[in-house]
């Protein structure tokens, strides 16, 4: 095992695919000469070469359409947004065109194409670099949708993409660029609809994935002090979902708190809570809580901006709500 943080992980994970096969390449801004904005692709255009390493100019829905095209003639490619909020401009190449084709198609085309980039909340971006926008691309049909937690994740599952012929959309989280963990020496892939338990317990199953699964971890401690004991679950790939794991751990604990930095309204914390309260209604002693952000545009004021998010009081207060002892 090897100690890395996620940068290096997703690193090595394009390095690895692309030495693997010859028609995998990667497009986006600042992606070549400026080594990624956030440096993921540092090191890949000396290796490989401007024809397979490729800066673009600061048009989302002109690369990303490239991006398709390339795909559907037959490379493997990955589109890097400096962040998930500039996708907005190319909805229209990821919704009718990356996501329909196969389907209309008939399965004739194959859409091989990794869409990555930072999602959700970091720090001092405010309302319009602060969006959590996965459940507008989970909500799709045609698309998967990955998000990963720690580094070992993160190179697993990019690689699971990569070799995907449908379409990925890869949520990473700019806050977790920085943290470390152990990655196996081997060759690994984490395939899709496989969500992980990150912690047993027996007493309420807590649900979320990327950032705020250390926030759980980071609840977890508090509580286990106070006798209650969490199950912690990371979803990893959104869509497709791994309900069963889910369904599972509450049917054990019987309590189910989700956790997700999104706006409340139809996001992937109110859908799993849905799910939860359809599906494990006769095993549940308490109704299912949801921890998400605040129903607004998020703040520039930091301490605001920390207020409008999920933090480890609000996942304590709601864990000891549907467990009685608020």
């Amino acid at each position: 095992m090897t100690i890395v943080n996620m940068r290096e992980a997703l690193r090595q994970a394009l390095d690895e695919e692309m030495s693997r096969d010859n028609n995998m390449i990667i497009i986006g801004e600042e992606v070549a000469q400026y080594q990624g904005a956030y440096k993921i692709t540092q090191g890949l255009l000396d290796k490989y070469g401007s024809r397979r390493v490729i800066d673009t100019p600061i048009s989302e829905e002109g690369f990303t359409g490239v991006g398709v095209g390339a795909a559907m003639a037959g490379l493997r490619t990955v589109v890097e947004w400096m962040t998930i909020n500039f996708s907005l401009q190319a909805m229209d190449q990821v919704y009718n065109n990356a996501a329909k084709l196969r389907y209309m198609s008939g399965g004739q085309i194959k859409i091989p194409a990794v869409f990555r980039g930072p999602n959700g909340p970091a720090e001092y971006l405010g309302s319009q670099h602060s969006q959590a926008l996965q459940s507008i691309y989970a909500h799709c049909p045609g698309l998967k949708v990955m998000a990963p937690s720690t580094p070992a994740d993160a190179k697993g599952m990019l690689k699971t993409a990569i070799r995907d012929d449908n379409p990925v959309i890869f949520l990473e989280s700019e806050l977790l660029y920085g943290v470390k963990g152990e990655i196996p020496d081997e060759e690994y892939l984490v395939p899709f609809k496989s969500a992980d338990i990150k912690r047993a317990g027996s007493d309420v199953t807590l649900v979320s994935f990327s950032k705020p699964v250390y926030l759980l971890m980071e609840a977890a401690k508090i509580l286990q002090k106070e006798n209650i004991e969490p199950e912690i679950i990371d979803l990893r790939s959104l869509k497709p979902l791994d309900e069963e794991t889910i369904y599972n751990s509450v049917r054990k604990t019987n309590r189910c708190v989700v956790v997700d930095e999104a706006w409340p309204f139809a996001s992937i914390g109110s859908h799993v809570a849905w799910l939860v309260s359809r599906n494990c209604f006769d095993y549940l002693d308490a109704p299912v809580e949801l921890v998400c952000s605040e129903d607004v545009p998020m703040p520039y004021n930091h301490s605001l901006e920390l207020a409008a998010q999920p933090s480890v009081k609000k996942i304590i207060d709601s864990v000891k709500k549907v467990t009685y002892n608020a």
